[in-house]
């Protein structure tokens, strides 16, 4: 699980290509303190597997579903990427559950600023918005963020200075595509509403025998 608080911006310091995979090296410093063979980091939202690190970066295998769904099939070495670690269970909790899954790729379709604030509207399929909810949370690149508007094909997010300093969020330009998870918790309400009705009742039970 991780909390959309971005840790730290690394770098692609190559990408290795495998049969139906790729292997990704980035430079990271910070999140490497306690970091072990097997932990899981998010890479732009994505949550892959560490497979060796040392002092200066560590390693990562892509499996195809993760490259053909998510942004990361367009990295290219020296390209910055958010990186954040899986949360512990003693720290601060300061953005909302993800998983590491993505639901989908979306566009950036435009972005102004209005004060201290930069408002980006992220074009999306509705398999995507229907599940967003307004004053909701959603992670962009693994960026935990509030949803002022939603429509049935866009969604648009605020980006605080601290968010657009400290992430990638901050150099990213129309046109560009983000990784889109949306919040977990809101997955689940729209599966309960989506399930079908049953059909078993109590008189149904007593029927056939099974109550009394």
């Amino acid at each position: 699980m991780f909390t959309g608080i971005v840790e730290e911006v690394g770098q692609v310091l190559s990408i290795t290509k495998k049969t139906d995979a790729i292997q990704l090296s980035i430079k990271a410093s910070e999140i490497l303190n306690d970091t072990k063979l097997g932990d899981s980091i998010a890479i732009n939202g994505v949550c892959l597997t560490v497979t060796s690190f040392s002092k200066n970066g560590f390693d990562a295998d892509v499996m195809p579903e993760t490259i053909m769904g998510t942004t990361l099939k367009w990295l290219k070495p020296h390209h910055e990427v958010n990186l954040e670690r899986a949360m512990s269970a003693n720290g601060r909790f300061g953005g909302h559950f993800m998983t590491g899954h993505i639901d989908g790729v979306g566009q950036i379709k435009q972005i102004s600023k209005k004060g201290n604030a930069i408002y980006m509207t992220i074009q999306a399929d509705p398999q995507i918005t229907n599940r967003l909810v307004l004053k909701g949370s959603v992670a962009v690149d693994g960026t935990s963020l509030t949803l002022f508007d939603v429509t049935a094909t866009s969604f648009t997010i605020s980006l605080i200075p601290h968010s657009a300093e400290f992430t990638i969020l901050g150099k990213k330009r129309v046109g560009d595509h983000v990784n889109v998870e949306c919040d977990v918790l809101q997955k689940y309400v729209n599966q309960e509403k989506a399930a079908p009705s049953s059909s078993i009742t109590m008189d149904f039970l007593a029927k056939h025998g099974f109550t009394n």
